[in-house]
């Protein structure tokens, strides 16, 4: 068997070999919730346990599809971090009072600027904003776990720019704008339903917290915020001056414009046109800026560690689905965007999009576009798109916007207590979606 036929290898691999990833699946949802400083101290290690293995098997047996995927590893890393450097060095300055319709309106827009920057520009560029809205609340991680659903991933599925893997669609031959047309009106409804119901959340929320506040004004002194120490200057509560809203680090405005033009460029100018931006953003901003937005590098580290570990564990998992999907009886839309956003759920959802890609060319149909029937592409973008809310590990800006909450004092719930989240909210959206759409 030729090592370069990734059919015939997904084919001879047995099902055991995606044992090491369901093995760091496992630790990344159990250890930080029974072992938590275990966790902090050696998830690296953890990772490299995992990994070390699979890469060193595939250096042996197929070195190509290591190749491909450290590549591909390496351009998605370097997308991200660029999105992030530059992010962190913009600071949105202002009062913003916390409400269930401010923290809505913020949702909204980032959905909107989730198909301009990216879901991970959009989100690097709008948590801190929302995290000082909502500084002085005791309870607010809810906030966070609603900002992931809607800003780090539903909201980028307009544009190829929007998600990674509407960008893969558009370099197979899906037009820049068939996505827009053909997505509009579906992610009108799921972003509207996951707001709808977030702002019913957040209102019975606020209406607790008053009741609790109301308690305590007797003398009682109240609990240490859940998200730390508040930024006091645009805290509403407090009576304090209200501060216009305002932008600092402008310079990066233009660079976050130079990576979104960049990834129509060629691999490798592509990745050497981020890289560089990223560069100058960190040159030529202020250092007062991004103490001031409290920027750190810790999320894009933790970011780059873990996904080194899935990118090499979830190789067999891909190739044994690209081999057998066949074998999986997907054909119907709803079929192509339950399958394709389950796996994209734990899997990287750009490779899980082209594998479904690469399927649903052979089931044919009628109006295709890119040699995929138009219906069965759009429910394997939105499933792609769509259910990387489903778990933290879904796509790469959960995380981040995780350990940035966190940073910020934030108790986010655990991998498991996020999925409590997603499965109590989203699945029920998906499943309405379904019955509309699919």
């Amino acid at each position: 068997m030729p090592p370069h036929d990734p059919v015939a290898l997904g084919l001879s691999l047995p099902l055991w070999s995606v044992v090491p990833f369901a093995g760091l699946l496992l630790s990344i949802a159990l250890l930080p919730l029974f072992a938590p400083s275990l966790w902090a101290r050696h998830y690296a290690k953890v990772c490299l346990a995992f990994g070390v293995p699979v890469a060193g098997f595939f250096l042996l047996r197929a070195p190509r599809e290591l190749l491909h995927t450290a590549l591909e590893y390496a351009s998605f890393l370097i997308l991200l971090a660029s999105l992030f450097t530059i992010s962190g060095g913009i600071l949105l300055r202002g009062t913003l009072r916390s409400s269930a319709g401010v923290n809505c309106a913020i949702l909204a827009v980032g959905a909107v600027l989730a198909n301009v920057f990216g879901t991970t520009g959009a989100s690097m560029l709008l948590i801190r904003p929302l995290l000082r809205a909502n500084a002085h609340r005791h309870r607010a991680a809810h906030v966070v776990v609603f900002f992931i659903f809607v800003v780090a991933n539903i909201g980028g599925a307009l544009t190829p720019i929007g998600d990674p893997p509407l960008f893969l669609g558009y370099l197979r031959g899906v037009p820049f704008f068939w996505t827009l047309r053909a997505m509009g009106l579906l992610w009108a409804v799921a972003v509207g339903l996951v707001i709808g119901v977030f702002y019913l959340v957040d209102r019975r929320a606020l209406a607790l917290e008053s009741v609790a506040a109301e308690a305590t004004e007797s003398g009682a002194s109240m609990p240490a915020s859940a998200l730390g120490h508040p930024w006091p200057s645009e805290t509403a509560g407090g009576g304090e001056a209200r501060v216009p809203l305002s932008i600092d680090g402008k310079i990066n405005l233009p660079l976050l414009g130079v990576v979104i033009g960049a990834v129509f460029l060629p691999t490798p100018w592509r990745e050497a046109a981020m890289a560089a931006a990223a560069a100058v953003s960190v040159w030529k901003t202020p250092a007062k800026v991004r103490e001031e937005n409290e920027f750190t590098w810790y999320p894009i580290e933790e970011v780059a560690i873990l996904f080194a570990g899935i990118f090499a564990t979830m190789i067999p998992a891909l190739l044994i689905l690209k081999a057998r999907g066949a074998e999986l009886g997907v054909s119907t839309p709803a079929h192509f965007f339950w399958a394709t956003g389950v796996l994209s759920s734990f899997l990287d959802n750009a490779p899980t999009y082209l594998t479904f890609f690469s399927l649903a060319q052979g089931v044919g149909g009628a109006q295709t576009v890119a040699g995929v029937s138009a219906p069965l592409l759009q429910a394997i973008g939105a499933g792609a798109v769509f259910m990387g809310a489903n778990s933290y590990i879904g796509n790469a800006p959960n995380f981040m916007v995780k350990a940035i909450a966190e940073e910020a004092g934030v108790r986010m719930p655990s991998f498991f207590g996020y999925m409590a989240w997603s499965c109590g909210i989203l699945l029920p959206v998906f499943f309405l979606l379904t019955l509309l759409f699919f």
